[in-house]
């Protein structure tokens, strides 16, 4: 290390401590380390390969512990405590989709601890709705000139059917109870347009004449788990559509 005048605080390159600048290794001639790194090593955030604090890949800091990765089972439990939460009314719309999306590709337990922060703890496994003695979930519904809605809490069966003439059809799944692990949809929409609207997470089959599916399904941003429900279109559509969706329509803003 050079020094002149013979005084510490002449060092060349005006290293002080105080200063982001560190002066090089023992041995170097006399060189500082410019802002932005540390012995040549990029700061986090740089264009160096280390990313920054929160971000895929991260370094876990000296001293701290690395950031546990989250697996399928605890994804899936978070997706269904969600789901409970939109049942019961804790989440609008917007709110549940934005979730529901960050649970399925949430990477670490912090990812997932933050979507139920402002949720109550559950206090118990919720069992399934009480069946009544001799009587199923409902499997037809027709409307003509009319409408069908589903939507909130209901069973649904594994086989269901719907007819729409002349009007319009709505069943929505979002915190419905699935009968089992593949449900089956006949739909008829003569002039009608019948729309289903599923949940994040479920894998959709479609089949049929005049049945669509949503723009932005068809790379939703995830991986589905194996054992993800599979619900299975089977539409006609006549001057109408039949469409599955995982966003619902927007709503227009009030006036004031």
């Amino acid at each position: 290390m050079d020094v002149t005048n013979g005084g510490p605080e002449n060092v060349t390159g005006s290293a002080r401590p105080e200063t982001t600048g560190k002066v090089a290794g023992t041995g170097a001639a006399g060189k500082v380390t410019g802002t932005g790194t540390v012995g040549g090593v990029p700061e986090p955030g740089t264009s160096g390969g280390v990313p920054e604090p929160g971000t895929s890949g991260q370094v876990a800091e000296a001293g701290s512990s690395p950031a546990v990765r989250a697996s399928d089972r605890e994804r899936d439990a978070v997706v269904q405590r969600v789901q409970q939460a939109f049942a019961e009314g804790r989440l609008d719309d917007g709110e549940f989709d934005e979730r529901m999306r960050a649970a399925l590709t949430a990477r670490t337990h912090a990812d997932l601890d933050v979507l139920l922060a402002d949720l109550p703890a559950e206090t118990g496994t919720p069992g399934p709705a009480p069946v009544v003695a001799g009587r199923g979930p409902g499997r037809l519904a027709i409307a003509l000139k009319s409408s069908v809605r589903r939507a909130g809490r209901w069973r649904v069966p594994d086989r269901y059917t719907t007819v729409v003439y002349k009007g319009s059809g709505w069943l929505d799944l979002r915190a419905a109870e699935l009968s089992g692990p593949v449900t089956t949809f006949l739909t008829v929409a003569y002039k009608s347009r019948v729309t289903i609207l599923v949940p994040p997470g479920v894998r959709v089959e479609m089949t049929g004449f005049g049945v669509t599916q949503g723009e932005d399904e068809d790379d939703p941003g995830y991986r589905l788990p194996t054992d993800a429900p599979v619900i299975h279109v089977r539409g006609v559509a006549y001057k109408g559509a039949v469409e599955i969706t995982t966003r619902p329509p927007e709503r227009p803003a009030l006036r004031r």
